[in-house]
């Protein structure tokens, strides 16, 4: 048993933070208490430089007994995070890199060796691929045992493009020191990784209260100096053109361990493509040794910055970067100088790099469109520029409520978490609530809008406005009164939630199919959060009752369960 210190032992910066902690907490919704959130306020620290919103984080939460130690669970591939739906699809670059995340968040002044043992025993059955994970379902949750078939699957779907493959398991309490005991452990859990993955990278962070408090206090807004070969081309100060050398380029888009930004690159709407024949060209052109500078072979970047100064007359400061055009090119120089470091100085190659200060949010999306639109992209990637999608934004923000079509845009100015909307989650409200498929919301939360005549219909055809805050706000309101209830673990009120959203909606107005006009009269303010959990108990127990797992939300034929539950 760990054992709290008095007050009066606790340094500053532990006090600090429980304080921290306890404000946050009360200011927050959809968390059963302050352990649960502090999970969520640990993880989104430890992963700040990947930029996930807080219902990514959140939706990697593994907790609520049987987690094997494991409270939150992420696997990324070249910095994007996986999901289960984007498994048979996946496809990487030789040399990429399949990152497994796995962290133990406890509110407790100490670190104790019982969690490194429970890694040890979780990944010694897990990590070991000739181990069925059915075997193990009345030992782990279905949430853990998703995340390590999520990472297995991946490193088998990539098997040939030879994946570098790193382990991070963060533990994170508000100690300040670690005992030898507990690295010794530590030391044991990195031999069982590399007995089934020789030549993967393990890596075991304790997390001390210092630290922590040092990743909550680091500034969200970005500033980087860019050198320039010469002078840039300026016909304002909101733009300027210039080249880069190669190696300036590659410390620009990279930290001081030189990971990529990947904050820098969440406005570029297209992957990165992987091993095609434009990147391929990009890569050969990078290690070619002949007479052509690479800008003369090369399109070049296009910047997009919130604010640019000019600090010598070959030095510019640019303010919240995002390479809004350019992503392959950037990849694969990434790629060229991570193995080559002693190159980067060396390099007098150039880039052509574009920087911009867009004067409104619609010149910011023309810029986006216009730079991604010159080649073959699916439409789909382009949504988010669409003039609907705008408009949705300034509708719902004179209504309190923020809709996140710039990924992160409102989380990085503070606002309330509960506030903020994803364009994943609207849309997963409207399938479930005007489709009528909540199994379809809850299975392809990544490739949601890719389906042309889905898009069409709740976008195009059915441009209402107040039809979709109403389904936004009910939705955010479902979701928090089932997170808050305490009842069900994170993975259970995921598999409910869209099939609660409709039920609840249509109970309500005592109809089968509801339309956008359903919608729109929809009274917000008569349903109860007695009703809410009303609805969600009987479909709870029609969900335990058929198995109690993904497979039964994901299915089909779910949806005609609870017709019959409330007779619709």
């Amino acid at each position: 048993m760990e054992v709290q210190w008095m007050a009066s032992q606790l340094t500053n910066n532990q006090l600090l933070l429980k304080e921290c902690i306890k404000q946050e907490y009360e200011d927050a919704t959809g968390y059963s208490d302050m352990n649960n959130y502090f999970e969520h306020f640990a993880a989104s620290q430890i992963l700040k430089d990947f930029n996930l919103s807080d219902e990514e984080i959140d939706n990697g939460n593994s907790g609520g007994g049987n987690d094997g130690g494991c409270d939150n669970l992420y696997v990324f591939l070249n910095d994007e995070l996986i999901t289960a739906d984007q498994i048979e699809n996946l496809n990487a670059a030789r040399g990429s890199y399949l990152d497994f995340y796995i962290l133990q968040t406890k509110n407790v002044t100490s670190f104790g060796e019982d969690a490194i043992m429970k890694w040890k025993t979780v990944s010694d059955n897990l990590l070991n691929m000739s181990n069925a994970l059915e075997s193990y379902i009345d030992r782990y949750n279905e949430a853990t045992l998703e995340a390590f078939g999520i990472f297995r699957d991946a490193i088998a779907k990539l098997v040939r493009s030879q994946v570098k493959v790193r382990f991070f398991y963060y533990y994170i309490t508000l100690g300040t020191e670690v005992h030898p005991n507990v690295e010794g452990q530590a030391s044991e859990l990195k031999n069982i990784i590399k007995k089934y993955y020789p030549s993967s990278e393990v890596k075991v962070i304790f997390v001390t209260a210092d630290q922590l408090m040092d990743m909550y206090n680091t500034d969200s807004e970005i500033r980087v100096n860019l050198d320039l070969v010469d002078q840039p081309i300026s016909l304002s100060e909101n733009e300027y053109i210039s080249l880069v050398k190669l190696g300036t380029y590659f410390n620009f888009i990279t930290d001081e361990n030189n990971n990529l930004r990947k904050s820098f690159f969440e406005a570029n709407v297209r992957d990165y493509q992987g091993h095609n024949s434009v990147n391929s060209s990009i890569a050969d052109t990078l290690e070619g040794s002949g007479n052509e500078d690479f800008w003369w072979l090369n399109n070049g970047v296009t910047i997009l910055s919130t604010d640019i100064k000019l600090i010598t007359n070959k030095s510019l400061q640019v303010v919240n970067p995002e390479i809004v055009n350019g992503l392959q090119t950037s990849r694969e120089i990434y790629n060229y100088f991570s193995d080559k470091l002693e190159k980067i100085d060396k390099d007098k190659r150039t880039i052509l790099v574009r920087v911009i200060k867009p004067e409104s949010e619609e010149s910011r999306d023309n810029i986006i469109f216009s730079t991604n639109n010159q080649t073959s992209i699916p439409k789909s990637s382009l949504r988010v520029t669409d003039t609907i999608h705008l408009q949705i934004e300034m509708f719902f923000k004179n209504r309190g409520l923020y809709y996140d079509r710039r990924k992160n845009y409102y989380k990085n100015q503070k606002k309330k978490a509960s506030d903020i909307i994803s364009v994943s989650f609207l849309a997963q409200c409207l399938i479930s609530l005007v489709l009528r498929k909540p199994d379809f919301a809850r299975a392809r939360p990544s490739t949601l809008l890719t389906d042309e005549e889905t898009y069409k219909f709740l976008y195009e055809e059915n441009q209402e406005l107040e039809a979709y805050y109403k389904a936004a706000k009910i939705g955010r309101k479902i979701q928090n009164a089932l997170k808050s209830n305490g009842s069900m673990s994170n993975t259970e009120v995921n598999d409910i939630l869209f099939y609660v959203i409709y039920a609840t909606v249509a109970n309500k107005m005592k109809k089968k199919e509801l339309t956008f006009s359903d919608i729109k009269e929809l009274d917000l303010e008569s349903i109860t959060n007695e009703e809410i959990l009303s609805v969600a108990n009987r479909i709870y127990e029609k969900y335990k009752e058929l198995g109690g797992n993904s497979r039964i939300a994901k299915s089909k034929t779910f949806i005609e369960d609870v017709y019959s539950l409330f007779e619709l």
